[in-house]
């Protein structure tokens, strides 16, 4: 019951603890053998480096905190091996929190992570949070923060999103090319930035086209999947029902798409369905769904990356940056009744 330290390897091996540091930091000033004397000898014992006393010398603690809204799609997973493996090959940590869509836990969860000493913050906030104080904690301190997906219009941080406006004005300009002339859109709550950009997008490409835009086939809701299925029916029982669907997530169409099977109702020709993120689901299921792709793998990949520039970036000179990505419009049978293709 005693944690190994250089002192127990040097008094085993009869030589100096400066010199089993060195050796165990890869230092090249210590003889070959030795070197290989001490791994051996540190691998026996299962030495582990004292990462709290290092923590205490650098101010460093080599662990960024990542903290997402919810685990049940495939998109935050995704994200954050993207961002791990990024992380990983840098030399850092991660310590991963889930606020399953509350503002409590997430303000529990930063301070947590506050106390922990991480040096970064990767995150994406809960529909919940409409005050935003808990991260702006962290600026404070210097430590700091990059939003993903779900962000802060207010902070002065690094922002790394997809191109949630161009996305959903290339769906809904699709289903007009393929004669649909009353789309409705399930929205997302208005308290997400990529809600609002879903929804202006929706709105530009009707406008373009000279539809008109009918408040009454739009609705914004909560996330839950429960009431899309009640949002569904209502908008198929209205007097006048849509011809299309476009929604702001897969999960919602996909649900969307049960709906209208259950109804009796043919997919495409009777109601058309877009979502956005392509979940792997989306091309399992039949027919198809038609939805707009999204780099998740990448958007991980490029949030740790601007946050290591800002971790390597000396005397406060680092400015926040934009990172948007593309997405990609994957047409499959929900819309048209063709073969899988994208553009």
């Amino acid at each position: 019951m005693h944690q190994t330290t250089i002192i127990d390897i040097a008094k085993a091996l009869c030589i100096s603890k400066s010199t089993v540091s060195r050796a165990l930091t890869g230092h090249p000033n210590v003889n070959a053998k030795t070197r290989d004397r001490i791994l051996d000898m540190a691998a026996q014992v299962d030495y582990q480096r004292n990462q709290l006393a290092i923590s205490l010398l650098t101010n460093r603690t080599s662990t960024v905190g990542i903290m997402v809204p919810e685990f049940i799609s495939f998109f935050f997973p995704k994200v954050i091996i993207g961002a791990q493996e990024e992380l990983a090959r840098s030399g850092y940590n991660v310590v991963i929190c889930h606020s399953n869509e509350s503002y409590e836990t997430e303000v529990a969860n930063a301070k947590a992570l506050l106390a922990s000493r991480i040096d970064g913050l990767i995150v994406s906030h809960t529909k919940e949070t409409r005050n935003f104080d808990h991260f702006r904690s962290f600026q404070r301190k210097g430590i700091p923060v990059v939003f993903f997906n779900r962000v802060c219009e207010d902070m002065d941080v690094s922002k790394v999103t997809v191109d949630d406006y161009h996305g959903a004005f290339q769906a809904v300009e699709h289903l007009i090319q393929t004669g649909r002339r009353r789309i409705a859109h399930l929205s997302g709550p208005d308290t997400l930035m990529n809600s609002r950009s879903r929804l202006a997008g929706y709105h530009d490409a009707l406008t373009k086209h000279g539809l008109p835009i009918a408040p009454e086939l739009i609705i914004s809701y909560d996330l839950n999947l429960d009431k899309a299925n009640i949002y569904v029916n209502h908008l198929l029982n209205l007097p006048n029902p849509p011809d299309a669907l476009f929604t702001i997530n897969d999960p919602t169409a996909l649900e969307a798409l049960s709906v209208a099977k259950r109804r009796g109702l043919c997919v495409p020709d009777e109601l058309a369905i877009v979502g956005f993120s392509d979940d792997p689901v989306s091309a399992l299921i039949e027919p198809g769904l038609t939805t707009v792709s999204q780099p998740v793998h990448e958007l991980g990949q490029q949030a740790a990356q601007v946050l290591l520039r800002q971790l390597l970036t000396e005397d406060n000179t680092f400015v926040a940056e934009r990172v948007v990505l593309p997405t990609k419009l994957i047409i499959r049978g929900s819309t048209v009744q063709t073969s899988t293709n994208s553009y």
